[in-house]
């Protein structure tokens, strides 16, 4: 049973969300998602520098099991990625909340109403 961070939100494709200082989001996988992924080979963003929709798929993440689209938690620009996960894709394994995947600029107004607290994504995963 992992512990998830209370300062994140999440959405219910796996993703976990950290609102930073300047209003952009950061965006990684839970706990949940790299433990049924197994071990991560793969990391890329395939939308960088792109305007999105929510729900979107902007990444993929592939492991010896699946590879496995990310999808953007707001509508929004995919403004960086994590140049230390592609280069050493399972470091997501061992800390997942440490490694992110991609930073989104929302656009004025983007919804966050679809991203849940820790404790509704707990529910929903069963812990």
């Amino acid at each position: 049973m992992s512990t998830l961070p209370a300062d994140l939100k999440y959405t219910e494709s796996h993703e976990w969300v950290r609102t930073e200082a300047d209003g952009t989001l950061t965006v990684g996988i839970t706990d949940h998602a790299q433990e049924a992924l197994g071990d991560i080979v793969f990391f890329e963003v395939q939308q960088l520098g792109k305007t999105v929709a929510a729900g979107d798929a902007v990444a993929v993440i592939e492991s010896v099991k699946a590879a496995s689209d990310i999808y953007a938690p707001v509508s929004g620009e995919i403004i960086e990625q994590n140049q230390d996960v592609i280069d050493e894709p399972d470091s997501v394994n061992s800390a997942p909340y440490e490694n992110w995947l991609f930073k989104v600029k929302p656009t004025a107004g983007a919804a966050q109403d679809r991203l849940m607290s820790a404790d509704a994504y707990a529910k929903l995963i069963g812990e």
